[in-house]
């Protein structure tokens, strides 16, 4: 069965108080608009985005998907005709943007009722249904209509059943039912839950398919976007944890929605995954860590207090310690920073251990520049190398040195300041010290 979803985000969301388009605000680490758009992708054929004049990074968001333009923001009903010249054959769902935690298996359900009926809708039960528009059923549970909040009377504020506003028809039917909603309401606006009415008037039954409110509550504001937030932590952690995660504290652990987690691999508390990071099996991250655009190989340990930034590419049991931070660097097999060091634009062969307070001094104040250490050297403290630079394989880098010319393989480099003593000059320099100060 063929199948196109339209998804309405042309609202401005004022609610946010935000100059960013209300949709392109994130969730786990990916905006509304690309949620939905990945629970849709699996389910239907097509899929159309309605924006609002000027949008052209929501534009850019929905891309390859098709993009029509809603020039007068006159309502749900007016945005979803701007796309009628998409519907093509089939069916039709009408879905949006701010609600986007819909999961597939929902829009499955919804696409498959709607084909053995006139119309289908998405409904909820929240805790509190504020200013939900209300789902008006008949006694054997057929939905007669929706009620617009604005518009409904007190007994019918009553009911718990809300409207997710998402909807589902044959093309033809939802295409006539479009063109036939009319705006005298409180708000003067043409609504897209009309449509209800318009099919039962048709004589078409109108069926509610229910999902939780987790999954069907709609995002207006900066605080319903931290309580999205929280019910979408909790799906990844449980699926990570169903997967054969280990995490100490849950609640403590934040992941992104492209987060890939091998089984076995343990996460302490406070631990926070940014884009684009792989965990291979068996590995250790320890409290505090800060993770993004990485990828971590088997048997690593990372942390505590630990930063992998984008670029970060780590091979088997690579130890990454306290206050160590790795950016756009590739660590080899048995590779130990194990505390305070700065490793950045670099490639470390394997076995080669990190002294604490190295840095690889990558910037020179316009460019980025690479450092190269091979395998088995032993980068003393606080070494810091000048790129580009290369230690060969072997190498010994003496601590505090200064490294500035390449390093051949197993020579020992020092380059700092010889040091000298003085026998007896500390007494002699306290002692001034204190003649000079009991003369003030």
């Amino acid at each position: 069965m063929h199948a196109t979803a339209i998804i309405l985000a042309a609202g401005l969301g004022t609610r946010m108080k935000s100059a960013l388009p209300k949709t392109l605000h994130r969730l786990a680490g990916r905006s509304m608009l690309r949620h939905l758009l990945a629970s849709c992708e699996p389910v239907f054929d097509r899929i159309v985005v309605v924006l609002g004049p000027d949008m052209e990074a929501v534009r850019a968001e929905a891309a390859p998907h098709t993009c029509v333009v809603q020039r007068e923001r006159l309502g749900t009903a007016h945005a979803a005709l701007q796309a009628v010249e998409e519907f093509g054959s089939g069916h039709v769902a009408v879905l949006y943007a701010d609600n986007p935690l819909i999961r597939v298996a929902t829009l499955r359900r919804l696409l498959d009722t709607a084909s053995g009926t006139g119309l289908a809708l998405l409904a909820f039960r929240p805790s509190d249904p504020g200013r939900y528009g209300r789902v008006v059923a008949d006694s054997d549970g057929t939905v007669e209509r929706i009620v617009e909040y604005a518009d409904a009377t007190d007994r019918e504020r009553t009911l718990d059943l809300c409207n997710a506003g998402v909807l589902c028809a044959a093309s033809d039917r939802m295409r006539r039912w479009l063109l036939a909603v009319r705006n005298d309401n409180a708000k003067g606006e043409y609504y897209l839950t009309d449509a209800v009415a318009l099919a039962r008037a048709d004589g078409l039954p109108v069926v509610a398919v229910e999902a939780s409110a987790d999954e069907l509550a709609g995002v207006n504001s900066r605080s319903e976007l931290a309580q999205a937030e929280a019910v979408l932590q909790g799906w990844l952690r449980q699926e990570a944890m169903d997967a054969g995660v280990t995490m100490t504290d849950p609640s403590s652990v934040f992941l992104c929605s492209d987060t890939k987690l091998a089984p076995d691999v343990t996460i302490e508390p406070n631990v926070v995954f940014g884009p684009g990071v792989s965990v291979a099996s068996n590995v250790m991250i320890r409290a505090f860590s800060h993770i993004e655009g990485a990828s971590i190989g088997p048997g690593s340990i990372i942390g505590p207090f630990a930063r992998l930034r984008p670029g970060a590419a780590l091979a088997q049991d690579v130890h990454v310690g306290n206050f160590v931070e790795v950016k756009a660097a590739t660590l080899a097999a048995g590779v130990k920073a194990n505390h305070l060091a700065y490793i950045g634009d670099a490639s470390v062969g394997a076995r080669t251990n990190i002294g604490a307070g190295t840095i690889t001094c990558n910037y020179d104040g316009v460019n980025k520049h690479r450092t190269t250490i091979g395998a088995d050297v032993f980068v003393g403290s606080d070494v810091a190398l000048v790129a580009p630079v290369t230690v060969g394989d072997g190498a010994i880098l003496a601590a505090g040195s200064v490294i500035t010319d390449a390093v051949e393989p197993d020579a020992l480099a020092l380059a700092r300041g010889r040091q000298v003593q003085k026998p007896g000059r500390a007494t002699q320099m306290r002692a001034a010290a204190k003649a000079k100060k009991g003369n003030r």
